[in-house]
């Protein structure tokens, strides 16, 4: 652990310091701007007389955000922020937040813990594929590394072949990045012959997407390495929110930084632990833009409040299932690409590149699921277009391809197509 006290507190201390952190967080925005004290009721710090108060306070979403495009709900001049970073999204008004030096202190104790739980050290070589740019992730991943101490390849995305290069010349024993760049990185070191058992390679540390257990297995094997699913967006700070441990029982939300709750995405209710919904998070320690229950239209579930296998005692959420903005409906059925791809992945003749195609036929719904195949074989479309059936209660129509024939994305996978 990078921080074993911190991470192992009694949850009856730790509630201390949530509560002390959340009115110190509420104190700041009624100091420092008027308009976003106003927005969450100009509540009191002093109001605030346990956690479940929290409940009381509106939520804030992605479009309140956009609407205060750059700096509106920042906390500080702009002489108090050293720089700022975006969301990586392609659409709409971007996201921006913008970090105090103690902001980039925060960030880089998180990312010193996530990188310890998922087994790194001073000896390490991690190998950074994130940009270093206004997306997050590469500079999160080095200012970790940097707390800990191990030696960085800070290479950014792309250029695969210079990748398999430097993970054999520099010894790289982590790959951070998300997982459908690791998928691109198998693709070229087949073609290139590269062999990964002759790597140092150990680790993967993948977010910034949803990546189901099967492609988690998929990539363990033909990587013969453990990989680690991690999570955080630019919103609450960047890449470092939480990570699952060497148990791989949930994932870990370092609780004295941030409180997370589990809501009805229709009621807006809190659900009880073990119920799935959508994931809000209040950050407690951010001063350049602090978080009131930011809804992050993430799914998930609160898995545990135990303490883990590993020692910690934070609470452990369930890997994220899909945003409520992915789940597709298809005659009156709704689902997340994720399900589909639990189901396709489980075949070892399918290659781990696919899409889910909708449109419509003389107003009417249509739905396919174009796969990769090492093999175009009826009687295996066949059985995954049942598994499918069994699992949502839809009729897909499954179309095979040869390896190659789907088109690849710079950065994250396409998994849906969408046509009128």
């Amino acid at each position: 652990m990078f921080q074993r006290r911190l991470e192992t507190l009694e949850r009856e201390l730790l509630e201390k310091i949530q509560l002390e952190r959340l009115r110190k967080t509420v104190q700041r925005i009624k100091e420092k701007n008027e308009k976003y004290w106003e927005k969450i009721g100009r509540v009191e710090p002093e109001d605030i007389k346990s956690l479940e108060d929290l409940k009381r306070l509106p939520f804030l979403t992605k479009e309140d955000l956009r609407q205060n495009y750059p700096f509106g709900l920042a906390c500080g001049e702009k002489c108090e922020f050293v720089r700022f970073h975006m969301s990586s999204g392609t659409t709409g008004t971007p996201v921006v937040n913008p970090y105090t030096p103690n902001d980039v202190e925060q960030w880089g104790e998180v990312m010193a813990r996530c990188l310890s739980a998922a087994g790194l050290s001073y000896t390490d070589v991690l190998q950074i594929t994130p940009s270093f740019g206004l997306f997050n992730g590469g500079f999160g991943f080095h200012y970790g590394a940097e707390k800990i101490g191990c030696f960085v390849v800070p290479i950014g995305p792309g250029r695969s072949l210079l990748q398999l290069k430097f993970m054999q010349d520099f010894g790289t024993t982590a790959l951070a990045g998300i997982a459908s760049y690791a998928i691109r990185l198998l693709e070229v070191a087949k073609e290139e012959g590269f062999d990964f058992s002759e790597t140092n390679l150990k680790v993967g540390i993948f977010g910034a997407e949803v990546w189901g257990n099967e492609m988690r297995r998929y990539i363990e094997r033909e990587m013969g390495i453990e990989t680690f699913d991690i999570i955080g967006m630019t919103e609450t700070g960047g890449v470092g929110l939480g990570i699952d441990c060497s148990a791989h029982s949930g994932i870990h939300v370092w609780e004295d930084h941030y409180i997370v709750e589990i809501i009805d995405p229709e009621t807006g209710e809190v659900l009880p632990d073990g119920e799935e919904g959508e994931l809000v998070v209040t950050t407690l320690t951010r001063e350049g833009l602090p978080l009131i229950r930011y809804r992050t239209r993430d799914i998930t579930k609160v898995v545990s409040r135990e303490r883990c296998d590993c020692g910690r005692t934070y609470l452990r959420l369930d890997r994220i299932k899909g945003r409520t903005d992915d789940m597709l409906k298809v005659k009156g059925v709704c689902f997340y690409p994720r399900q589909v791809e639990e189901v396709i992945m489980k075949y070892p003749e399918v290659l781990p590149n696919y899409q889910i195609i909708i449109g419509k036929v003389e107003g009417k719904d249509t739905v396919e699921v174009v796969i990769e195949s090492e093999r175009q074989d009826e009687s295996l479309k066949e059985r995954i277009e049942e598994e499918i059936y069994s699992l949502l209660g839809l009729h897909i129509k499954v179309t095979l391809k040869k390896k190659g024939e789907i088109p690849r994305s710079e950065g994250k996978a396409v998994r849906v197509k969408k046509f009128n």
